[in-house]
């Protein structure tokens, strides 16, 4: 069964307790790693700048702390981690169906950056942030 490493059970610890919650079950079904949890005022603001974020500090989910939103992507993250890894949908896709199934069951609802607006329609998206899971 896969595990989180130190380094992703400290950046989870960085979110709120229900993210904590459904990630602990995630991990049992489908291995991914935390990417990021709470992101502060310099980073956020840059990741703004690149068109990376659509919002500045304060405003986003990150920026609560705990974070209201948590980064995580499947693991293993091949060794052409870039552009290669983030154009293979389908396991971003695996990944979102496990974590808004797990949140369901959680009771706590999820939102998912490949999804904005949750009518299972990936291909009307404006912004794809498939990392990305918020509370709602």
């Amino acid at each position: 069964m896969p595990s989180f490493s130190r380094k992703s059970t400290d950046r989870l610890k960085t979110c709120s307790w229900d993210l904590q919650q459904v990630f602990q079950e995630v991990i049992k079904q489908y291995d991914c790693t935390i990417l990021e949890g709470h992101r502060g005022e310099v980073k956020q603001n840059r990741l703004f700048a690149e068109g990376k974020s659509k919002v500045e500090w304060p405003d986003g989910k990150h920026n609560f702390y705990p974070a209201n939103a948590v980064d995580v992507a499947p693991f293993p993250i091949p060794k052409n981690w870039g552009e290669d890894h983030w154009k293979d949908r389908v396991h971003f896709y695996q990944l979102a169906a496990i974590v808004k199934y797990v949140g369901k069951q959680m009771g706590v609802q999820i939102r998912w950056g490949g999804d904005w607006d949750g009518d299972g329609d990936y291909r009307d998206n404006t912004f794809d942030d498939l990392v990305h899971f918020e509370l709602l």
